[in-house]
């Protein structure tokens, strides 16, 4: 317990690996558990079912776990999941679930977000991603793994943004990112895809070469969705890195960004 500042408040009831440390003034709540090796700062509220994972830093000012900002809330048991290895700065909020969205908002592993960030209801996060100070997630929102969010992005309710993908500065999307393409502009545009992200992550030239091929059949041969959708299926045939093309055009409900 003197890893538990003097002034925090801890629930009887909440769960805490041996070695988690809490800093001074936070608060945690009845249903909260966290794992090994996480450390909480000063002046965090962590609430409603929050589970934590391991080795996770939670910085001062944030609060995770409190209820939806839906009206159709109704203090239903709903849940915040966050997985291993995350860095998640000053004065971010994650909501809990809604019961209409499947009742958890879930974030992966080895996700590092930047101060003032806000995940709102039902959003899924996946592993490796980057969020920019102020980025901000509506409602039913998913991020793959690797993309990146830059500073003040906000992303529309029940967008998808695709693996490895990149959104400039303030940028707003309101329609989906398939995986690979960088985005920009107040209203977000395709810009390209992102190479240099790529290149950092291990892609070979010929990998990044058939990317960009993949790109160019979506958004500059001229062919309709479906015959786009055909030629990259050939594609994917070969190189394994097209198929996450596929993968997202089958699996996206929402109009893409075109």
């Amino acid at each position: 317990m003197n890893r538990i500042h003097e002034t925090a408040i801890i629930d009887p009831s909440a769960e805490l690996a041996d070695d988690v440390e809490v800093g001074a003034f936070s608060i945690v709540g009845p249903k909260v558990r966290i794992d090994e090796g996480s450390w909480i700062g000063p002046h965090v509220v962590l609430t409603g079912r929050t589970t934590i994972g391991k080795n996770n830093r939670i910085f001062q000012f944030c609060s995770l776990g409190e209820e939806p900002q839906d009206k159709k809330y109704a203090d239903e048991d709903t849940e915040l999941i966050i997985g291993d290895d995350n860095t998640i700065r000053e004065l971010c909020t994650f909501s809990r679930g809604t019961a209409q969205g499947g009742g958890k908002t879930v974030v992966g592993d080895d996700n590092w977000i930047m101060a003032c960030v806000h995940l709102a209801h039902d959003c899924i996060v996946g592993s490796h991603t980057i969020m920019a100070n102020n980025a901000s997630l509506a409602g039913h929102v998913t991020v793959q793994d690797w993309a990146i969010l830059g500073g003040y992005a906000l992303i529309h309710q029940f967008c998808t943004v695709g693996e490895h993908s990149f959104t400039s500065f303030a940028s707003h999307v309101n329609q989906s990112i398939p995986p690979y393409v960088t985005v920009a502009g107040e209203k977000a545009r395709p810009k390209g895809i992102n190479t240099e992200g790529l290149r950092r992550r291990g892609f070979t030239s010929e990998q990044i070469q058939q990317v960009r091929r993949a790109y160019k059949v979506l958004y500059r041969s001229g062919l309709r969705l479906e015959e786009a959708k055909e030629k990259l299926a050939e594609m994917a045939g070969e190189h394994a890195e097209v198929q996450p093309w596929i993968d997202f055009l089958d699996n996206t409900e929402k109009s893409f960004i075109r």
